[in-house]
């Protein structure tokens, strides 16, 4: 295992009712902006919890923060902050808006573009930030627990990824009965975000980090396991809080500590989302089996693991095993409603060379834990997902 460093501030408010929390933890700030998403928050009943939670506050609302946030839209927040002296940010929605806000906190006081910053993953470039807090209704993302986030732009292929300790929530209150209402399409992209989350951390090469392999493996049986009883059961609470706290755990530092980590289905992801406009967790489906096919080799003591602890695969040829392994995970997308090829989204081999001049205008010709998936090998790798 390699040395590292652990640190995460996030206080984590998990449970039934646990919104009313709120009022404590926001007790010393008087201007409050109260940002969200395209509104579901006024019908499943968190909007009028939070109002009553901040009774005693001044509340400036902003509504509007898209899937895949924009650069455009964060900036009216980030003058709305500017001009009304917002004291504090309270997020309410799933990873996008959570993502935004941490832009908003941010660039509030940031002296230039604040777009500088988005491609910064050092942290280097942030100086301060308006203190934020989340309370989240879509897992997916793990942002509630992380400093990281992933903006975009209006009317253009660029999808990038920031990260500054100074942008780490403050709290997070979760609550799995607020999560009942969401879209099946959702819920199943949450679990496929969160999934992918974890393996791009496992799946790189092994560095006797036993503790962290087996969190990994026990957080991808939970998702697997409670997955299918979530879409058949919406309302199952138990299955919604396992699903909550496992997309949490899937990335809040605790298992990329002392590994090497990859990141690179991701980064293709990014530019599927930018050009075509596909959900993020439809993407990773997309590109994660192929991704894992052409890297097998580079990753296959893990995959070889993988197959053993996760699907219970022990008989056959190693190689056998491992394809298996990553067919019954192809198989699994499948299962929760997500498709698994380009060719289903109407996307074929005459746009893979727009997805590799965005991933080179973008520096990312250097992916994965070795940084040795060039932009050929990412070519492949798309060309594998048709």
């Amino acid at each position: 295992m390699d040395n590292f460093i652990f640190y995460n501030p996030v206080k984590i408010i998990f449970g039934k009712n646990t919104i009313p929390e709120l009022t404590n933890e926001v007790s010393k700030y008087n201007r409050i902006l109260l940002a969200y998403g395209g509104g579901s928050i006024k019908k499943n009943g968190v909007y009028d919890q939070v109002v009553t939670a901040l009774a005693n506050h001044t509340i400036f609302e902003f509504q509007g923060i898209e899937p895949n946030p924009k650069y455009e839209t964060l900036m009216r927040a980030v003058e709305l902050c500017r001009t009304e002296k917002i004291e504090f940010i309270l997020a309410v929605g799933g990873g996008s808006v959570i993502d935004g806000c941490k832009f908003i906190a941010a660039a509030v006081d940031y002296e230039g573009d604040p777009w500088e910053f988005v491609g910064d993953f050092t942290g280097k470039s942030i100086k301060s930030s308006i203190p934020l807090g989340t309370i989240l209704t879509l897992p997916a993302a793990g942002s509630e627990m992380n400093c990281g986030a992933v903006i975009s732009r209006a009317n253009s292929p660029d999808k990038l990824p920031f990260a500054s300790q100074k942008v780490f929530p403050r709290f997070s209150i979760l609550d799995p009965e607020t999560t009942f209402t969401l879209p099946t399409a959702q819920t199943a992209n949450g679990i496929v975000d969160a999934f992918v989350h974890i393996t791009e951390q496992y799946l790189t090469f092994n560095a006797n980090a036993s503790v962290q392999d087996h969190w990994a493996e026990g957080l991808l049986l939970s998702l697997l396991e409670e997955g299918p009883k979530v879409l058949a059961d919406p309302e199952n609470y138990d299955a919604r809080a396992n699903i909550m706290w496992a997309s949490t755990m899937a990335l809040n530092g605790l298992l990329s500590v002392g590994v090497s980590t990859d990141w690179a289905t991701h980064m293709l992801g990014h530019e599927l989302t930018a050009k075509f406009g596909l959900d993020h967790g439809v993407t990773l489906a997309i590109v994660w089996p192929s991704m894992m096919r052409i890297k097998k080799n580079n990753k296959f003591n893990k995959l070889l693991r993988y197959a053993k602890e996760v699907w219970g695969i022990g008989e056959g040829e190693d190689a056998e095993k491992i394809e298996k392994a990553i067919t019954k995970t192809q198989e699994f997308f499948e299962s929760i409603g997500i498709k698994t090829h380009l060719s289903d989204y109407g996307i074929g081999r005459e746009d893979i060379d727009g997805l590799i001049g965005q991933l080179d205008k973008h520096g990312m010709d250097r992916l994965g834990e070795r940084q040795d998936i060039n932009l050929e090998e990412s070519r492949l790798i798309l060309e594998a997902c048709l």
